[in-house]
């Protein structure tokens, strides 16, 4: 795609015209970086460019808003906040999210003289990113442009830096003869669709029609390539199990009969004990990484395993593998299906009936939690009520630590249309990035679902949120700490102590009246009966809205099962 003329035009015109080419429709940033090139966004196109509180909250709203989308999220900040919008991009680093970060840079003209606000912010990004480069010359914007999104979105997504010239990345008031040429095949995930080799599509598919007691883990990979109905469609031609990740776990709607939940450390009991009772484990777009495997124990190293990856360095990373396949999930499965023998199936039938005895003896174990009264309210009753009703074609965004765990344990996906995105790690990630994905999907109710350990990180969006009118709902689980926490400080100090009680937790706050007073809509919630009102009357205020649910600090979420 070719925007504008072979001309003399600013970097700011180019800048602002090749966003809009790649569909870019929101910009999250900190200011001031780049102040020409939002002044053109403003003349030229519909970008809406969302001022933030912070650098990291802008690139946790970039992040969630290329993981509802698929689409590059793009944050931005001046050279003195780069170093916050690096720490924001770990998350996104850790979960392979198409995010292009923009910050402003040293000048070589002032270099080493102390101008104001030099720092070398470069080798911060180094670690957190698949391309970390310097624009230092205007006629350099639209081919550094290019290939940022080119390297965002293609094999493993994950996010790039671009450091522009001057503190405020000034070079973009500078005019050269450029052209804003797009190439809008890099402006989404997957750009490319890489086939498999048959014969190794064979060699997989023939082990898992041996095995007698096969599981299949999905991870994001799935996720990221929208492979979920192949995914599900060999699962069922096969009958053959699935277990996710967390990133994985809307791949297959938790009330699927061969689902058995999230696997690993914040998993459920259920998915853990199939994964270790199988006979063949076979990965597809998972890194097989500590928190989907609960450090390498769940399947056990040595245990038979396949691995289906878009990256060759991720099989064999972890578990000595007896078939691999290198290609993009969809089109791995694709293959698999086509080729795959559903006579084989039968011989499962003992093996399915297993999996739906472990499914059952978990919501037998945990049925009470999950339908409680209590008040203050249980945590697992918040989730069976999300379950229920988040509607049909919702997102729900939700935090790590005991957010993570109780979601990812004890809330199902109900729909294929439902999507579930999780942090990859940073507890505060959620509520930004809920924000991110209701921009990014403004027709599609966000869900966020964090506790106030993480409300309070990024507390001060609540007003980004109303300004821009980014109406998500965030669902606070409000204990009065970060009880996470509480069975290592016990272990720590020997025993449960006041003391050690004050390393975890909060006064009480009512989030409900702060979100008032901020501009949104506040639901406080003391009884599990009234969950679900709030969660229905949400949608109709126009407004972002915050449902402060007031729960039991000593419940403490379910710890793996290996």
């Amino acid at each position: 795609m070719n925007i504008g003329h072979n001309t003399k035009r600013t970097g700011a015109e180019v800048f602002a015209d090749m966003l809009a080419g790649y569909g870019v429709t929101h910009v999250f940033m900190v200011p001031a970086v780049i102040r020409r090139t939002f002044a053109e966004m403003e003349r030229r196109t519909k970008i809406a460019r969302v001022h933030c509180h912070g650098e990291k909250s802008a690139a946790y709203m970039a992040d969630g808003y290329a993981r509802a989308s698929g689409k590059p999220g793009i944050c931005m900040a001046q050279v003195i906040g780069a170093l916050n919008l690096a720490a924001g991009l770990r998350d996104a680093y850790l979960a392979h999210s198409p995010v292009i970060a923009v910050t402003g840079g040293r000048d070589p003209k002032t270099k080493f003289r102390k101008v104001y606000q030099e720092v070398d912010d470069i080798p911060a990004f180094e670690p957190v990113t698949k391309f970390n480069a310097t624009v230092d010359e205007v006629t350099r914007f639209p081919d550094m442009l290019r290939q940022a999104f080119r390297v965002a979105t293609t094999g493993a997504p994950g996010p790039v830096h671009l450091q522009f010239c001057g503190n405020e990345g000034q070079v973009d008031v500078e005019e050269a003869v450029m052209e804003a040429l797009v190439e809008t095949q890099f402006g989404r995930v997957p750009p490319f669709r890489p086939e498999p080799q048959a014969e190794h599509v064979q060699a997989a598919l023939d082990l898992l029609q041996k095995a007698e007691r096969p599981i299949i883990v999905a991870g994001g990979g799935v996720r990221a390539s929208g492979a979920g109905r192949e995914l599900v469609a060999l699962a069922e031609a096969l009958q053959i199990p699935v277990a996710t990740s967390l990133n994985g776990k809307d791949c297959i709607p938790g009330t699927h009969p061969l689902s058995v939940g999230v696997a690993g450390t914040y998993s459920r009991e259920s998915a853990n004990r199939a994964v270790n009772r199988a006979d063949l484990v076979c990965f597809v777009g998972s890194e097989t990484g500590g928190m989907t495997t609960h450090f390498w124990a769940v399947p056990k190293i040595g245990t038979p395993a396949i691995q289906i990856d878009i990256e060759p360095e991720a099989l064999g990373r972890n578990y000595p593998l007896q078939a691999s396949v290198l290609g993009d999930a969809k089109a791995v499965l694709t293959k698999m299906l086509a080729a795959a023998d559903k006579a084989s199936a039968s011989k499962r039938a003992p093996w399915v009936k297993e999996i739906a005895g472990l499914r059952d003896e978990w919501h037998a174990k945990y049925k009470a939690d999950l339908a409680s009264d209590a008040v203050p309210i249980h945590p697992a009753r918040i989730c069976q009520e999300l379950s229920q009703h988040v509607p049909d074609n919702g997102i729900v965004v939700v935090d790590t630590g005991h957010a993570g765990m109780w979601m990812g344990g004890m809330y199902d996906v109900r729909k294929a249309s439902q999507s579930y995105i999780r942090s990859a790690g940073h507890l505060g990630w959620a509520f930004p990035a809920a924000l991110g994905a209701k921009a990014a999907c403004p027709d599609r109710p966000v869900i966020c679902f964090t506790g106030d350990a993480g409300f309070w990180y990024h507390i001060a969006e609540i007003e980004t949120a109303v300004r821009w009118k980014l109406n998500a709902v965030i669902v606070v689980n409000n204990n009065g700490g970060g009880n996470q926490s509480k069975r290592g400080f016990d272990k720590a100090y020997g025993e449960p102590t006041e003391k050690s009680r004050e390393l975890w937790t909060y006064n009480p706050m009512n989030f409900a009246k702060l979100a008032e007073d901020m501009g949104a809509l506040g639901i406080r919630v003391e009884k599990a009966s009234d969950i679900a009102p709030a969660l229905a009357r949400a949608p109709a205020a126009n407004r972002p809205v915050v449902i402060d649910v007031a729960s039991d600090i000593e419940f403490l979420a379910p710890t793996a099962v290996a």
